[in-house]
């Protein structure tokens, strides 16, 4: 299973570039056996601009989560602080093995009732064909 996550374009850049090794949300997937993360670059962005592979996911307090994740977070403990404010739970996805699009595609590239996800929305596996996958750099 798929999810398509819209991230901010400059975290979005780090993790493609390696630079951000987990993506923080506030609440974590219902469905477990999700296994690839599609990013969809918000605006001015507006486009889908690769895909990681979903290593682990981390729930626990939110400084918890910044120990564990504070020297990849790509992130300023101020804002992760800010992010979290008023929160008792965290969760860290960490990033694996990272595939950049060649060409950054648009949402109805998996399908024409595709809206940005205001957070997050599952894919069905076949919604990013073979044929589209061979775009990576």
């Amino acid at each position: 299973m798929r999810i398509l996550l819209s991230i901010k374009p400059e975290f979005a850049a780090k993790i493609l570039a390696g630079d951000k090794r987990f993506e923080f949300r506030k609440s974590a997937f219902a469905n477990v056996s999700a296994s690839c993360i599609v990013i969809y670059a918000t605006k001015p962005v507006g486009k889908l601009v690769g895909e990681f592979d979903v290593e682990k996911v981390y729930v626990d307090a939110p400084e918890k989560i910044w120990d564990r994740t504070k020297k990849f977070a790509g992130i300023a403990k101020e804002r992760y602080d800010e992010y979290y404010s008023g929160r008792s739970k965290a969760v860290a996805i960490a990033v694996g093995e990272v595939r950049k699009y060649k060409v950054p595609l648009d949402l109805a590239s998996i399908g024409e009732r595709i809206v940005p996800p205001q957070s997050f929305r599952y894919l069905p596996s076949d919604d990013l064909s073979a044929e589209k996958q061979l775009v990576l750099v």
